[in-house]
């Protein structure tokens, strides 16, 4: 297996099945900087990001996959968009999953994420993923029937199987050059439902509420439960899970960028070398442009 190194924070997910949710904090630490100093700190890592995404590109041997998984209104939306602005859109793409169409649902759960993962040279996105198959299937297993599955199994042995091709799949990915984050946006109960709230009482905001919003609320405990699960059982060196404290947007889209920018640091990006005969050639080019001028 291919060592990717992934960075060090005490946000990362231990290996070993251990992950208690419960203990997950949401909120930064008491010495945090202020918004201004978090803000100004983001900008130098996006900077970062930018030049190591266009060294990325040059090198074409590996591809970057970031998942992103969180309860609603954790500010996956807003993490992305600030995270990525100023980098070359050319150079990544953001992929939104929602309820799977007809069509991906006639195929096996690993499917449409598959179609839209990144080639070597580019940064993809999940804004949810094939993660919502153990976390909102484990939820509400009635969402099982639409796939037509050949055997009737207990939700949680269908999770397991589901962990298990996860693991495979995932493992695939880094032997052949995929390096892989995963980031779960952990958001207190409270918060959720201040933001929440926001929604309701900002026109400008109403869009984004819906009566969806409150009926999942109330599986709160069930999805803990499903994350808890998920994440201990696919946390790996070659695809880490960080559990980012989400309560306040600005520190975690600064933990979120610089976890991206260290694990890109670590990769042996470097321009390709020409030939020396094609690197003769260009110089023969340059002489014949120079003697234009």
């Amino acid at each position: 297996m291919i060592d990717f190194s992934p960075p060090e924070s005490p946000f990362r997910v231990t290996y070993n099945g251990d992950f208690d949710i419960s203990r997950a904090v949401t909120t930064p630490p008491g010495d945090a900087p202020s918004e201004a100093a978090l803000k100004k700190e983001l900008k130098r890592a996006v900077r970062d990001i930018s030049r190591l995404q266009r060294r990325l590109h040059a090198h074409q041997h590996y591809a970057v996959l970031l998942v992103f998984q969180a309860m609603d209104a954790a500010g996956k939306d807003s993490t992305l968009r600030a995270a990525m602005t100023g980098v070359n859109p050319a150079g990544f793409r953001i992929n939104a999953f929602e309820a799977p169409s007809n069509e991906e649902a006639g195929h096996d759960f690993l499917w449409r994420t598959t179609l839209r993962l990144p080639e070597k040279g580019r940064i993809g996105i999940f804004n949810r993923s094939y993660y919502e198959e153990v976390l909102i299937v484990r939820v509400h297993p009635e969402f099982l029937e639409r796939q037509k599955l050949p055997r009737r199994l207990p939700i949680m042995e269908r999770c397991e199987e589901r962990y298990q091709s996860i693991r495979d799949h995932e493992a695939h990915l880094a032997r052949n050059g995929t390096v892989i984050l995963k980031f779960w946006l952990n958001i207190s109960r409270e918060e959720q439902a201040r933001r929440f709230l926001r929604r309701i009482d900002r026109p400008d905001k109403n869009w984004k509420f819906s009566r969806a919003d409150i009926e999942e609320r109330r599986h709160w405990g069930e999805y803990m439960a499903a994350y808890e699960d998920a994440i201990n059982a696919t946390a790996r060196p070659w695809a880490p899970w960080y559990a980012i404290p989400a309560d306040s947007k600005p520190w975690m889209r600064l933990v979120v960028a610089q976890l991206v920018r260290d694990q890109l640091a670590t990769l042996d990006l470097t321009h390709p070398t020409l030939p020396e005969v094609e690197r003769a050639e260009l110089q023969d080019y340059r002489d014949h442009l120079a003697a234009e001028l």
